[in-house]
């Protein structure tokens, strides 16, 4: 089993989850007392949000590449990112270091495709769901997006970091993003990825009637392949 390297702390909540299905994986295939070999470098998001705000996304992207160094001084085998949103800046820590590097959004796009899925809702921070980074690799994976308009963003953005990162679920959120993603199927999408890892901590497959694709699940399990390779 190759050692993983975790960028994390964006949120912790984000990290936590990661590390948990990580471990349940290495667990379920391998059997008995397995647990992954891993390494994490947690950054304070914090820092992270405020150059996020500030636009300042080359200098969060030399953060991340540096942290990327040290895990893979630390042993590091395979490395990724614990966020959605900080893969605007992937090329940065793909470059920085000489190991293989997971894409969140490279998986989901394969698990979309491989459903039979070309149109997809995308709910996620303001950054995943606004800048072009995120649609546009999943559109040169063949896959479309939708977004919700722009008060729906709001909601979305707001419940993500005033609860979620926070630790705090609530069953109105829950209802609120329903309705979105209601909505966003009316308008053509054929299925909804949840874009961000703290979305997986509100909404379930059950809660939505489209087929749903989470894309912390699928990059977590993703990155044990890639170590048990």
């Amino acid at each position: 089993m190759k050692k993983i390297g975790l960028i994390g702390g964006m949120s912790w909540e984000s990290s936590a989850l990661y590390y948990r299905l990580i471990n349940e994986d290495v667990r379920d295939r391998l059997g008995g007392l397995h647990s992954a070999r891993c390494v994490m470098g947690s950054v304070d998001f914090a820092d992270i949000e405020r150059m996020q705000v500030a636009g300042e996304w080359t200098r969060a992207g030399e953060v991340l590449a540096n942290e990327a160094r040290a895990l893979e001084r630390a042993g590091a085998e395979v490395i990724a990112l614990c966020t959605n949103t900080m893969h605007k800046v992937a090329g940065s820590v793909e470059d920085a270091i000489s190991v293989p590097f997971v894409h969140v959004v490279d998986v989901t796009a394969d698990a979309v495709r491989a459903a039979g899925v070309k149109t997809v809702a995308l709910l996620g921070t303001r950054f995943t769901m606004e800048e072009i980074f995120y649609r546009d690799r999943m559109r040169a994976r063949g896959v479309e997006t939708l977004i919700p308009d722009a008060p729906s963003r709001a909601a979305v953005d707001h419940v993500i970091f005033d609860e979620l990162v926070r630790g705090i679920v609530r069953d109105e959120s829950r209802e609120a993003y329903r309705a979105i993603i209601e909505r966003l199927v009316s308008d053509g999408a054929e299925g909804v990825i949840l874009g961000c890892t703290e979305i997986e901590l509100l909404i379930r497959p059950e809660d939505v009637a489209a087929p749903s694709f989470a894309s912390t699940s699928l990059h977590a399990r993703a990155i044990v392949d890639a170590a048990l390779a």
